[in-house]
């Protein structure tokens, strides 16, 4: 494993100072399409958007089309499956651990995602910092740390979680409001635990992300000004009016569940991963769909976000196609929830998420437009994060 993964890294290719990309087509990641462009890059960051082509670029990305690195809300880096083809990681050392994390990493990275959120582990802190010190090859990392749930003490106990949290580098907070979906999806977190969880968050400048499935649990956190909504899994058009009144942002992963039920059998008898609970999955499979049709009606910003588990990372951009094929999204609005509004909602706007001057040379390109057709998203064919090629691949079978 530790011979495979010097491998990858390995595979990563040193900046230039200054280098040029040119493209046929050119999807912005705030809805613009742009043909026959020349991109200058000077270290990190683009320093030039042009028209036209003169003189050799770089990278002849001729018939691909351009887009900003994808970004991916809501992933657990970590989670894999172990020796024996299980989801269960109880028994495994650290070093084990980090190395299947670094591996999850580099997937997700190659298959055109430069930026993820982590959401619920302590040890995404070392490979957070990892990547950003350029040891290990992966897409830029956030993490929520520890998570909180209704076991996490008395509101002001939890308020100084999220002192500590913060103290201990944590880019966002994330709490459990509600049970699993296997569970039902019912509240657990009191309204009061809720306040204090976001409203801590926002006193120190961070951003909260809450798990809720359900109406109830997903209604204390919006009007207790949490960031963003994730699941949502059985909303009712209530509180789909009441994010969109408030501008919460909302993740519905509507692939994780088609990411377990494919992976049934990896997953079964662990945890609540039980007949029921496929069962209620199957079950509420339809009625996610139907809440993003229904979100898609309204104002609310929706975002991407995978809920990648063991069997997702690298296969990220599913969510696209499922979206797009049965949710109804239109495949522009698909892209701009990976990158300008995913950013946004991230508050890294600044710096990722659309291809202009003085952003970071974050870039993913497809054989094919995704536009035209969804399913394109699985043909990547260049990745470059802050500057460095890590994919190159000029057409497929080459």
């Amino acid at each position: 494993m530790f011979l495979r993964f010097l491998a990858l890294a390995a595979f990563t290719v040193l900046p230039s100072l200054a280098v040029t990309i040119h493209a046929d087509t050119v999807l912005d990641g705030k809805g613009g399409v742009l043909r026959n462009v020349t991109i200058q890059i000077d270290g990190t960051k683009i320093v030039a958007v042009k028209p036209g082509s003169t003189g050799a670029a770089d990278y002849n990305l001729k018939g691909l089309t351009l887009m900003p690195g994808w970004i991916d809300t809501h992933v657990h880096i970590g989670w894999h499956f172990n020796r024996e083809g299980r989801a269960d990681m109880t028994k495994e050392g650290p070093q084990e651990m980090a190395l299947n994390a670094a591996g999850n990493a580099y997937a997700t990275l190659m298959a055109g995602f430069t930026t993820v959120q982590s959401l619920g582990a302590p040890a995404d802190l070392e490979l957070r910092d990892a990547i950003t010190r350029g040891i290990i090859p992966g897409p830029r990392l956030l993490t929520s740390l520890e998570p909180l749930n209704e076991r996490s003490g008395t509101p002001e106990q939890i308020r100084a979680l999220i002192r500590q949290r913060v103290q201990q580098g944590a880019d966002v907070i994330k709490l459990f409001a509600t049970k699993s979906v296997r569970d039902g999806g019912a509240q657990t977190m009191t309204d009061a635990q809720i306040q204090a969880a976001c409203g801590e968050a926002t006193a120190l400048g961070k951003r909260s992300v809450v798990h809720a499935h359900a109406s109830s649990g997903a209604r204390a956190a919006i009007l207790a000004g949490c960031t963003s909504i994730e699941h949502g899994s059985t909303l009712d058009n209530e509180t789909l009016d009441l994010l969109a009144a408030h501008g919460t942002y909302f993740d519905p992963n509507i692939s994780t569940t088609y990411n377990y039920l494919e992976h049934r059998k990896e997953y079964l008898g662990i945890g609540n991963y039980t007949d029921e609970g496929f069962a209620y999955m199957e079950k509420t499979l339809p009625i996610r769909v139907d809440t993003l049709h229904r979100a898609l009606t309204r104002k609310i910003k929706i975002v991407f976000g995978t809920d990648a588990v063991a069997g997702a990372h690298g296969r990220n951009a599913e969510e696209f196609i499922y979206r797009v094929r049965d949710g109804g999204q239109k495949p522009m609005d698909a892209i701009i929830s990976a990158t300008s509004r995913a950013a946004e909602s991230l508050r890294v706007d600044k710096e990722v998420g659309a291809i202009a001057p003085e952003m970071q040379a974050d870039f993913v390109a497809t054989s094919g437009n995704p536009v035209d057709d969804i399913t394109a998203v699985r043909q990547v064919c260049f990745v470059m994060k802050a500057g460095k090629v890590y994919r190159y691949k000029p057409a497929l079978g080459q």
